[in-house]
């Protein structure tokens, strides 16, 4: 089986897991509200207090607030997950690079299964945040994928082979939540109450991800090599073409000192496009909630939806495309896009009273902008990135030469960090614009930010320079 199969199908089932208790936050929040609001020393209720007070210096909804400040804390769980992986990335690229990636990668998956497990016994909100507190730590799988894919494949395929993570990450992302919003519907089985077991309310969800998990570690205990230093392609041969570039090849190979500097741009880009971008997502239903009242299926429908075209245009446009145009002009392609979805978004509340089918014609225009740039923004600039990565091993270690900064594992998890402090902010600043400016005051300045990077994107060259390989 291909190395690029066996990364795909990982992170197929780890991405299963990981979206299975989205959908779930909200409930879960409320089943513990119900369970611990007769003692104020709880750490739930404490913690909506704290909640309720910062969404009541912004906005007062007109009924249920409570309604609000669990959605909030909802948000607030994925930002503390996203600060996690911020902090813990780095580290997890550094000791790949140093100690193998198949090693690091099964010791983050034991990290996933304790925090589904501390899930599945979860009942107190206390013990729930320590599972998420767990997972947030541990996981690693996309991080370490996008490095073995790095490792595999030479720079005139990387951006085909690592276009298979934002497939994985669409086709689960409209899957997974589904999968566990049905799950949370199984009851439990009669025979754990008899034996006086405690569990979660959703534990037939927690169960779910732990047999995927499972599934996945054995499936990469048995197939997975170590990748680290390898230096074949997809069909299993010698790179002669990238190993042995000719002199004006070498002459015009950029320095350390540029790779690096264009690293830290890209972490730049990376950090500022998602700190936008997350902040429309997150604030997507609260727009649908409040205009159309839609219910729990039709968000779910309408982020089905962007999935779906996102995984179409990954697998049949983006995958073959960016090979001719590069990968920093499919970058501005998504951000373009993106600018342009979030004006559409700005102009929704104009014509909910005055004409709904209008506003929803927007809405929909706005979906597909924002599917397409969910297909080509993160994997085209994590493409870049790898590129900047030290091509070259030695010999006898199998470590990459050169700049420490620039092996694969290192670089790849500080540019994954910087993405994820995005996605930590973003949500709380979107937030805080929404109840305070409005939606059409929010998207509009979101556009003009988006608009504003793409133009400082302009200097980027449209195909990086690539690597010398050793």
């Amino acid at each position: 089986m291909k190395i690029e199969n066996i990364v795909f199908l990982s992170l197929v089932l780890d991405l299963f897991a990981f979206t299975i208790p989205l959908p779930l936050f909200p409930r879960i929040i409320e089943w513990y509200t119900v369970k611990e609001s007769s003692d104020p020393r709880n750490l739930l209720p404490r913690t909506l207090g704290i909640v309720a007070w910062l969404r009541s210096i912004f906005y007062e909804p007109p009924s249920n607030p409570q309604k609000w400040d669990v959605v909030l804390l909802g948000g607030l769980m994925g930002s503390v997950f996203s600060l996690l992986q911020f902090i813990v990335s780095p580290r997890i690229g550094s000791l790949s690079d140093k100690y193998g990636r198949r090693r690091v990668l099964l010791i983050t998956m034991a990290g996933n299964i304790l925090s589904a497990l501390v899930w599945l016994k979860s009942t107190t909100f206390a013990t729930f945040m320590l599972s998420r507190i767990i997972g947030g730590l541990s996981e690693g799988n996309v991080q370490i994928a996008t490095a073995i894919l790095s490792d595999v494949t030479t720079p005139s395929q990387r951006s085909r082979a690592l276009a298979q993570v934002g497939i994985a990450f669409a086709i689960c992302f409209c899957i997974g939540p589904p999968i566990g919003a049905y799950f949370a519907s199984r009851p439990l089985p009669t025979s754990l109450h008899t034996m006086g077991m405690e569990l979660n309310i959703y534990a037939v969800p927690a169960a779910v991800s732990i047999v995927l998990l499972v599934i996945e570690t054995a499936f990469l205990l048995l197939f997975l090599p170590e990748t680290r230093g390898l230096r074949l392609n997809t069909a299993r041969k010698p790179i002669t073409d990238q190993s042995f570039p000719s002199s004006k090849e070498r002459l015009s190979q950029p320095t350390s000192v540029k790779r690096l500097n264009v690293l830290k741009r890209l972490r730049r880009f990376h950090f500022f496009f998602l700190s936008v971008f997350s902040g429309m997502e997150f604030t997507l239903t609260f727009l649908t909630f409040d205009l159309f009242d839609w219910s729990n299926s039709q968000n779910g429908a309408l982020i089905g939806s962007i999935g779906i075209l996102s995984a179409l245009l990954q697998g049949g446009y983006v995958r073959r495309a960016t090979a001719k145009v590069g990968e920093g002009r499919m970058a501005r392609r998504g951000i373009f896009s993106c600018a342009i979805g979030l004006i559409l978004l700005s102009l929704v509340p104009r014509f909910v009273s005055t004409s709904p089918t209008t506003a929803i014609r927007l809405l929909q225009a706005a979906a597909a902008c924002l599917a397409f740039t969910s297909a080509t923004v993160v994997s085209s600039l994590t493409s870049y990135a790898s590129l900047q990565c030290e091509e070259g091993v030695d010999e006898d270690t199998g470590k990459p030469v050169g700049h420490p900064q620039l092996a694969k594992g290192t670089a790849l998890g500080l540019f994954r960090s910087s993405g994820q402090l995005g996605r930590a902010i973003g949500p709380l600043l979107a937030c805080v614009s929404y109840w305070t400016c409005g939606p059409s005051t929010t998207y509009a300045v979101s556009a003009a930010a988006m608009m504003v990077l793409s133009l400082s994107m302009a200097s980027l060259p449209a195909k990086p320079r690539m690597a010398l390989a050793a």
